[in-house]
């Protein structure tokens, strides 16, 4: 008896006709069929949120359990009631002043490039934006990850078909390689790339020929302004620094201080058990932030703070909740003015607000263009200002950046893909969700 063994490239284009078929079918159902079939998704999610964490954090050894938890919650509780009230079928919008009608359909077969740092949150929601809008949706998971990945889908699959979908909506590259994603990237079937993870598979989303959706990196800057709550300044910046251990890309990757309230600050942070590096501890650390290739290490990816010091060598406290090294320079070869995705934070020190907004922008040219940065001030005129001079696509003001820029403490559409605009490479500036993946045609009468 013989077994057969699917080539890489025999799934991909297995997969993409099931996903074809299935997808045809589902583009006729209507917005009650399509909302029962989220709400399913989104209540099977959430009952295996703590399973998909601990799974993720087992597979990956990046974050914790607790806030993958919660960021599983948030896929499929914030997301889902984001997105549920929101017509996609059909006629969507009936402008009669304007004398137009607008129509929603489906694109077809979306790619979805799902990261090792968010793996099962970043299916749950994908998941539902795309169910949402008619789409079927193809995975190509983390080789990292890919346990975790697979059980995440096998749950959304079945929840979907359960409330009426049709099977192969929902599915995943089981044999993961950089050849059979180049294959799902480039396949004439597929409408749409929604691409999630490091630079070069984002750049190479981008050059596939299919149109897509991608992100960069963050590193995103801090600006404490002199006017601000310091005690709750700090609160907010460990708590989101802390956060799954740093692994959202638009937690806080360098703090810029003005002169005046510095040691404030400092006293502030050490209240907190931050723990700031000497200059040696500083060089020792930095051998571990980047590989020889330039790249960050994922060995300190999603590390508590007192582990990333270990494995430099150097004892810090237990309680340690971040390393902080003081930093004058911005400069690719300068891993501390780069994207850090564990609790490392550099502090940088200026001398006026203008020197501030200068120095934010050279962190996020240096890396992170268009992604996000913080401000935390009572000045609200101040606020305005570093929202119209600051190059990033998410100004986040006296919150958390990680839960801020994904619309968990802020009113900014619930996403865990969040675009750079043409800045950071991408083609959108906008918190990704369903009006992303969602075609609209026209009627219009002749005025």
């Amino acid at each position: 008896m013989t077994t057969t063994v699917l080539t890489k490239t025999t799934e991909v284009e297995t997969l993409i006709a099931t996903a074809k078929q299935a997808q045809q079918l589902y583009a006729t159902y209507s917005q009650e069929q399509v909302d029962a079939i989220i709400k399913n998704v989104h209540e099977m999610t959430y009952q295996h949120r703590e399973e998909l964490a601990i799974s993720a954090h087992e597979e990956t050894g990046f974050g914790n359990v607790a806030d993958k938890i919660i960021k599983n919650e948030f896929a499929s509780n914030r997301v889902y009631d984001s997105i549920k009230d929101i017509p996609t079928v059909g006629v969507i919008n009936r402008l009669p002043e304007q004398k137009l009608i607008e129509v929603g359909i489906p694109m077809g077969i979306v790619a979805g490039l799902i990261p090792s740092t968010n793996p099962t949150s970043t299916v749950i929601f994908k998941a539902l934006i795309a169910l949402k809008t008619r789409n079927a949706i193809i995975f190509s998971p983390h080789p990292k990850a890919l346990a975790s990945i697979q059980l995440a889908t096998k749950i959304v699959e079945e929840a979907a078909v359960a409330a009426g979908a049709p099977s192969g909506l929902v599915s995943v590259i089981n044999q993961p390689t950089l050849e059979a994603t180049s294959d799902l990237m480039q396949h004439e079937d597929i409408a749409l790339i929604l691409a999630t993870g490091g630079k070069a598979m984002v750049h190479a989303a981008y050059s596939s020929g299919t149109p897509a959706i991608g992100v960069g990196p963050g590193n995103s800057p801090v600006l404490i302004e002199k006017t601000a709550d310091i005690k709750t300044s700090i609160d907010r910046i460990i708590q989101s620094k802390t956060f799954d251990y740093g692994t959202i890309c638009a937690s806080e990757q360098a703090l810029v201080v003005d002169a005046s309230i510095k040691e404030e600050v400092i006293q502030a942070l050490k209240a907190k058990h931050a723990y700031f590096l000497n200059e040696a501890e500083s060089e020792k650390i930095s051998q571990f932030i980047l590989r020889d290739n330039g790249a960050l290490n994922p060995d300190i990816v999603g590390k508590s703070a007192p582990l990333v010091a270990a494995l430099a060598g150097i004892d810090v406290p237990e309680n340690t909740t971040v390393l902080i090294s003081e930093q004058t320079e911005v400069s690719h070869t300068n891993p501390y003015s780069r994207e850090k995705l564990t609790p490392i934070l550099a502090l940088y020190t200026v001398n006026a607000w203008e020197e501030g907004l200068t120095l934010c922008n050279e962190l996020l040219l240096n890396e992170g263009a268009g992604h996000t940065a913080s401000l935390h001030t009572s000045n609200e005129v101040l606020a305005e200002e570093f929202g119209l001079r600051i190059h990033a696509s998410r100004i986040l003001v006296n919150t958390l950046g990680a839960l801020g820029a994904i619309g968990g403490t802020t009113n900014l559409m619930p996403s865990l893909t969040l675009g750079c605009g043409a800045i950071g490479g991408s083609s959108t500036t906008d918190n990704v969700s369903v009006h992303q993946l969602l075609n609209i045609k026209r009627v219009a009468f002749h005025q």
